[in-house]
Formats: structure tokens, sequence, C-alpha cells
């Protein structure tokens, strides 16, 4: 197909093939376009000249039959462009979601992971409301434009549930009233999850509804084209968002900009909208047909309600329970309910594959916030790992059904679909594996914290003698107190003391020796021990370690008598006295210029060592002269020292299952599904990505497995155990030809109509298309 190129709106194989209408309707379509864009970006405009405007280049379309261009709709393409915006705006949103509860909200990880996948559970519970609506009473159309003004609502309330400012009425850069954000969190998401569902199953089946019946093959492509924009927007937006999110913003205080990070979806949600509403004219809008699903229920409620009123020993039994509904239904409603029945049973295992899947989003994202992203000329944020899934689909998918699959059936083997989605679950496990042995490594690297019945103690000498520390109260006790020599300006290792026995440490400076003691400290606590020859000083350490790519500094003033002004990176930091200690500031990556100035008026600088992520120093500013600044670091916390590229095998692994399960899941539902209840099934299979979402749920907020690398183990063990029982399941399953049963019910007439419109339906390529990122 050709690519429509910026400045050209139909390219000269447009211009052949489209009629007239089609190419002014495009050209038309393309400048309209590029104005709303401009509209967006000049919010200042007056409101009644943007919406002067919005109809001018929106609504004012001329009249004449549909155009079609290259055999496809017009329309098909507004479409797609319509799903692009909105996907952009649902996956740009959730792709700093668990982050924003974390960092934002300060929720802890399992609160945070529980909010999302319930919010994405939900997602996937509304599309049945969608189809009901627009089947039984709205049709496609309305319920797309209606449900997308809840959708794009909640988008814009999420972005005003991010504005610090909004309630930080002391302007330290942190809210005061946490429960303001929160209930616009909450009301947010669920406006978008009722809108996002809502359209889910109605954008698609409207594209198809363009087509008329000979154009099964166009059809197919575009389903094709479809789910290629679904990806791009899923793309796109995983990379944008969290540059946006990793912005400095705010009124009074700059803080990360999550507004900006949700505003940006939330415009390409109206935009969505609008793109959509100019193409109305163009649409074939099909009315509503009554709802399938409602006669599916009621049915199937009636064959159990007669079956319980003739429970009797006395009344025959009949061959399948659903055949109690033949009183009421006729035959061929009964028998295609059997198949639906059938493939829905199998249908019972298979959320525990969504519930790995979906914890990228959530997990895997947390993890990532614990390693190194530095990936030399680029630095990767923690959110932004996940593009990886949706390039990786792009490559492996044509690699799969070009290469593999073709190859094993010139093997003679016999890969079932049935078959294909146990080797998806089992891929997606042996990703959860690889993902635990990545977090033993994190593991290895984070530093161990004391409990509540313990803190830790360092001595960190500021003396330009060697001296010799020994602690007498550690613990466990050792048989001989530890006795540690530290050089001038060095510190030395945690130690680990009781917190209820008062703190007592030897400092012995040459023939020197004194001792100090502390009362009984809190536990939880870190502290260092600032030493010379004739005092100390115990100052608190941070007892976190950085998130977000952030490091922690601070700066300790060895200048004998005399007070320092500290900047960093030439932004004022605080004034320390002698032997005092500055606040800890938080800094990116990469090095920083320290600037002193003394009272004295003498001022000197120097650049700081190249800090990576989650790390925490304190500096010793020993001296500062016209000849430059003597500045020592000490190591706090070290920085995240595990790769992220370490975390390429398990999306891999995981992607490599979701190609091979999701795409084959639906294919083997839509072969056999009866013609009028393909929906049905589309619709179950929807509900296993919510119920997959509901288990996460559950074990988070559940689980008491203290490490992460055990609760990731704990999903790839269900995960195996589901797949030895759905392998099972799938052996026993006797594959079906729908349309021959459905034809064991038809009048001959009929039944031959039928054969010749239906044939194999995927000979003409109008297969079903993976819909996991729909």
């Amino acid at each position: 197909m050709a690519v429509i190129q910026a400045g050209e709106p139909v390219s000269p194989v447009f211009r052949e093939s489209c009629t007239p209408v089609a190419r002014n309707l495009l050209h038309s379509l393309y400048r309209r376009l590029v104005f709303a864009c401009v509209l967006i970006v000049l919010s200042n405009v007056p409101l009644m000249f943007q919406l002067t405007l919005i109809y001018v280049l929106f609504f004012s379309t001329g009249k004449g039959d549909k155009p079609s261009c290259g055999g496809y709709p017009a329309s098909i393409f507004i479409i797609v462009i319509n799903e692009f915006c909105e996907r952009f705006s649902y996956y740009g949103m959730r792709a700093v979601l668990v982050l924003y509860f974390k960092y934002f909200l300060l929720w802890d990880d399992n609160l945070a992971t529980v909010i999302y996948h319930a919010f994405a559970a939900l997602c996937y519970f509304t599309p049945l409301m969608g189809a009901i609506i627009a089947d039984s009473w709205l049709g496609k159309f309305k319920t797309i434009i209606y449900l997308s003004i809840v959708y794009a609502v909640g988008q814009v309330i999420m972005a005003i549930s991010a504005i610090h400012d909004l309630t930080d009425n002391n302007r330290d850069g942190t809210p005061d009233n946490y429960t303001v954000h929160i209930a616009l969190s909450m009301t947010g998401l669920l406006l978008i999850a009722f809108g996002t569902g809502g359209i889910k199953p109605c954008v698609s089946a409207f594209g198809g509804d363009q087509f008329e019946e000979h154009q099964d093959k166009q059809r197919g492509r575009f389903f094709s084209i479809f789910y290629l924009s679904i990806n791009a927007g899923s793309l796109l937006s995983t990379i944008i968002t969290p540059i946006l999110r990793g912005e400095q913003c705010g009124i009074h205080t700059k803080q990360q900009c999550y507004p900006l990070a949700f505003g940006v979806p939330a415009a390409l949600m109206f935009v969505a909208l609008i793109v959509f509403i100019s193409g109305s004219k163009l649409y074939k809008k099909v009315a509503p047909q009554g709802n399938i699903l409602a006669e599916v229920c009621s049915c199937i409620g009636f064959a159990i309600k007669n079956r319980f009123r003739n429970r009797s020993k006395a009344i025959p039994k009949r061959e399948h329970w659903m055949d109690w509904a033949k009183e009421k239904y006729d035959e061929r409603l009964i028998a295609q309910i059997k198949m639906v029945v059938k493939v829905l049973f199998l249908y019972i295992p298979l959320p525990m594959f969504w519930a790995l899947y979906d914890q990228q989003g959530s997990r895997w994202t947390l993890q990532a916030t614990t390693m190194d992203g530095n990936f030399g000329a680029i630095t990767i944020q923690p959110d932004q790992m996940q593009t990886v899934n949706p390039i990786l689909i792009l490559i492996l998918v044509p690699i799969v059904d070009g290469c593999l699959y073709p190859l094993i059936r010139k093997c003679n083997l016999n890969f079932t679909p049935l078959k294909k989605i146990t080797v998806g679950m089992f891929l997606a496990a042996l990703a959860f594996i690889a993902a635990a042995l990545v977090q033993i490594e994190i593991d290895k690297t984070l530093p161990k914290f004391p409990n509540a019945d313990h803190v830790q103690l360092r001595v960190l000498n500021l003396d330009p003698s060697e001296v010799t520390i020994t602690y007498l109260t550690e613990s466990p006790k050792p048989a001989v107190p530890s006795t540690v020599k530290l050089p001038s300006l060095e510190a030395d290792q945690y130690k680990t003391l009781t917190a209820s026995t008062p703190m007592e440490v030897t400092i012995q400076y040459g023939n020197v020796s004194w001792s100090y003691t502390n009362p009984q400290l809190e536990g939880k606590s870190r502290y260092t021990l600032l030493v010379n020859k004739n005092t100390a000083n115990r100052i608190s350490d941070i007892t976190k370690k950085p998130e977000q790519g952030q490091n922690a500094i601070r700066f300790v003033n060895n200048i004998v008598n005399t007070a320092a002004n500290i900047s960093v990176d030439g932004q004022w930091l605080q004034t320390v006295d002698y032997m005092d200690v500055s606040n800890y500031t938080m800094v990116k990556s990469g090095t920083k210029k320290i600037t002193v100035s003394l009272p004295a008026g003498t001022e000197c600088s120097q650049q700081t060592i190249n800090f990576g992520f989650g790390s925490a120093y304190t500096f010793v500013i020993d001296q500062c002269s016209p000849s430059g600044l003597k500045l020592n670091s000490t190591e706090e916390i070290q920085p995240n020292s595990v790769h992220m590229a370490l975390m390429i095998p398990q999306y891999f692994l995981l992607t490599a299952g979701e190609v091979v399960y999701s795409v084959t899941g639906l294919e083997f539902s839509y072969s056999q599904a009866p013609s009028n209840m393909k929906a049905v099934l589309q619709g179950g299979w929807q509900l296993t990505v919510a119920f997959g979402n509901v288990i996460v749920l559950i074990v988070a907020g559940a689980s008491r497995l203290s490490e992460q690398w055990a609760e990731y183990v704990l999903f790839a063990a269900l995960l195996f155990a589901v797949c030895i029982i759905f392998s099972i399941m799938a052996y026993f399953y006797t594959y079906v030809d729908p349309a021959e049963i459905e034809a064991q019910f038809d009048d001959p007439d009929r039944k031959k109509k039928e054969k010749e419109l239906e044939g194999n339906p995927y000979e003409n390529g109008d297969g079903p298309y993976s819909q996991t990122k729909m």
C-alpha cells in the first residue's frame, strides 16, 4: 500500500485508484487533521473561535456517494487514525500509572500493583457493557462517540489529579491533601475504564461494517492495518510519555511532570474523538440488530432452570444439559450454544497467562526502577522498558507466521491451535523464571537496612591522622570486638548494633583513646559518626534506596571554624557549619559541579564523580582555597549495578508466548464458533484477560512472600500447573466444523446459500486478529 507523504495528502498510486470524491476528501481530511493539532497546541485561543474552527474543519463535509480508494472504503482510513490515537492515549497513560501510584500518591508496591490490575481488569470487564449498548440500543457509531467523550473526560481528570500544586498550600512540592488527588485519580480511572472498555468491541466491528459482502480480502487487510495501528500507538506512547514524566514542571515548585504525561494522552483522545466524528457522513452505519449475548444467556438460564425443575429420577435424562431448553428454543440455537460452551470450558485455565502477561506494566516496571538504565548514548527510564514488547511483536509476528509455522508444517508435525496455546503458556512461565533470576541478582546489590530491633552505624574519620575504631555493642556480639583502622577522610562499612542497648564505640588516635556512648537508639535507623581527635558528632543517614533514577547526596563541612555555602550546578543548597552536615538533595545521573563559598570571599568548585542510578554519597569539604576545592566522597548506598538489558530475555520469552498464545487463541475461538456467535467468544476471550488481572490483585494483596523473586517463582509454578491441566483438557477436545453442524438444522436452499457465502473462514484472509493491545 502506498504511503501518504507529508505535504502530499494522496500519493500517485492513490490518485489512480481513488475516486475524485475520495481524493478531494482525503486531501481535505489531511488538512483538517493538521489544523486540529495546531488548535490543540494553541490552547489560549478563545473558546468561541475554537468551536467555530472545529465546525468549519470537521463538520462542513460535502454530500454525495460514499467514496472509495483502492477498493477500500475511505472511511476506514479515519477509523485507523482514530484507533492509533485512542491506543496512544490508553497505553501512554497506563505506561506511567504504576509509578504515579508509587511516587506521587506514595503507595507501596503491593497497593500500587493491586490498583493497577484492578483498573486493567475493569477495562476488560466493560467490553460486554459496550457490546450490549451498541447491539441493543445505540448502535456502534453513537456508542463510540458517547463513550469516547466519557473516556476523554476521564483522561482530563487524571491529568488534573496529578497537579501537585492543586493542594500544595505550603509550596513544599508535595500535596497537602492526598485524599483529593486519590479521589480524582479513582474517578478518572473509572471513567477511562468504562470508556476504553465500552468502545473496545465496537471500533473494530464498526470498521468491518464498512465493507460490502464481496470485500473479504480488503476486510482481512483492514484488520491487519488496524492491528498495526494499535501496536504503533502503543509503541510510540510507551516511549514518549515516560520522557514527559521525567520533565520538571509546576507552578510554585518543580516536580516530575505527571500532569504532562497524562495530559498528552488526554489531548490524543480528543484528537481521536474529533477525527472519528469528522467522518460521520462517510460511514456505513448498521442499525442495532439485537444482542445475541442476551439471547444466549436467556437460553442457558432456561436450560438450567428447566433441568432443576425436572430433577426427579422418574424423568428420563437427556444427552446434554442444554437439551433441557428444547421446550422454548429451537434446536439450531441450542446446538450453537453447545459449541460455544465447549470452547468456554477450555477458557477456564486461560486467565493465568494474562495474570503473568499484564505484570509488564506493574511488577516488571517496579523491577526496572532498581536497575541501571544507561545504554551509552541513551538512558532508558524504567517505564520505557515496556516498549520492548511491541517492538518484539512487530519482529516476531512475521517470523512466526512466515517462517516458523511453515517449517513445522513441512516437518509434518501436527501443531494444532491448542498445542500452540500450551506452548505460549509454557514460554510465559519461563519468562517469570527469568525475571526471578534477574531479581536474585538485583537483591544481591540492594542495601540491607536494619529491622525494628537494630540500628546500623559507621564511622567517618575527619582527622588528618589514622583512627582505630572498636565497636563494643555489635549484634550479634562477636567473641572479640570488631576493630577497624580508618585513614583520613574515609569511612568503614556499616556495623549492626542492638537498638535496645546503648551504643558504645572506642576511638583511638595514636596513644590517645576515648569512648563515645549514646543512649538507646530508635530501630530501623542508620547513623554516621563524624570523628576527629577532639570531638564526635552522630548524624542520621538515609534509610531508603533512592528511586526513579535519582541519587542522594549531602555535604559535611570539615573546614575548621568556618561556615560553607554550598551550591550544586549553580543552585544554592545550604550553609553548613564546621563538623555539621547538610540535608540530602536528589540529583540525576552524570557529574555535577559543586561550588563552595566562604565568608572571607573565597570561592572554589569541583566536578563530582559520575553518578549512576539509586546511590547515596556523603561528600566531605576538606579545603577551599584559590587553588581549588578538596572534595572527598564516601559511599553510603551503591548505585544500581544490574543492567536493564538483563530484562530483555524475559521480555522476549513473554512476547514469544503472547504471539503464539494470543493470535492462536482468537483463531481457535473464531474457527470453533457458530457464525452468529463469534462475538460471544470474543467477549469470553476478553474476560480471560479481566480475570487474569483479578488473579494478580488477589495474589499481590494476600501474598505474604517477603522476597519478590519468590513471587515470580510462585506465578511461574502456577502457570506450569495450569499448562499441564490445559494440555489434558486439550487432549480430550474434539475439533468441530460449526458450518457443518449448523447445516444439519437448515433447509436445503439455505444450506446451499450459506455454503456458498461462508466456505473456509480463512481462505480469503478474513480471519481474526490478536486483540491483546485492543
